[in-house]
């Protein structure tokens, strides 16, 4: 099994003993097959066992292993040690507070995930003894969006949440939009009043860095564009007095 020692640049920081964020230096022998998770676990057992950063399924499915690789918003658990340069800059998430070392803090974006209603909204009363039926097509509208693992890469990527934390964001944006697409649902006019509001998918400049770091191909920003057309129609029929959820 072939080896190369990798030189990792970590961003270290203890907000209750350290004035700033400084970069510690660690050298890691590293399998090829490896990926920067390896080697950070490395790090911890053994080199340095105060380094503290989050992980749990090592297989693209938790999303809690997100950092910066070099400047790009990155799974650790996708991104191979065979793909990058001997020597590697890791850091926290940008455009969030640091809790400790590589881990950041969330709550901002998970309150705006709670914002958006991300859950079915029924106006009619569901069929007696019956369930709603979906056919292929109506799922596959909606169904790359589902593929999102909250890992929150899209939100280090995006220019606008890093001027502006008050803009909704691409995930949750596109968390609600899955619940417009879907034929189940009669919440989308309601939806729309918050999506559509002033810190909603109108502040989305279209850079579309969010798609390019989705390690899950969601696309929020083609979501968010397809938001844009929505929320100009049911302004529209609100203006003209046509209300009712089509799908």
């Amino acid at each position: 099994m072939s080896t190369r020692n990798l030189e990792l640049e970590v961003m270290r920081y203890d907000p209750e003993k350290d004035e700033a964020p400084y970069f510690q230096k660690y050298t890691v022998p590293c399998p090829e097959e490896w990926v920067i998770l390896d080697a950070l676990n490395y790090v911890r057992d053994e080199l340095d066992t105060t380094l503290a950063f989050r992980w749990s399924c090592h297989m693209m499915v938790c999303g809690s292993c997100g950092m910066m690789v070099n400047g790009e918003p990155s799974l650790t658990c996708k991104t191979f040690i065979r793909d990058l340069p001997d020597k590697v800059r890791i850091e926290p998430l940008e455009n969030f507070p640091i809790e400790r070392d590589l881990i950041v803090v969330f709550d901002d974006v998970i309150q705006k995930l709670h914002k958006v209603q991300p859950y079915i909204m029924r106006k009619d009363a569901p069929p007696e003894d019956k369930e709603f039926t979906q056919t292929p097509a109506q799922l596959m509208k909606f169904k790359q969006l589902t593929m999102c693992i909250n890992c929150m890469c899209c939100y280090a990527a995006c220019p606008q949440y890093g001027l502006d934390n008050n803009f909704i964001g691409p995930a949750a944006l596109a968390l609600a939009h899955r619940y417009n697409l879907d034929n189940r649902d009669q919440g989308k006019s309601e939806r729309l009043d918050i999506l559509a509001d002033y810190d909603g998918v109108w502040e989305c400049s279209f850079v579309g860095a969010c798609s390019e770091v989705c390690p899950k191909h969601v696309d929020p920003a083609a979501a968010l564009q397809q938001m844009k057309v929505d929320g100009a129609v049911e302004y529209w029929k609100q203006k003209l007095g046509m209300t009712g959820e089509k799908k």
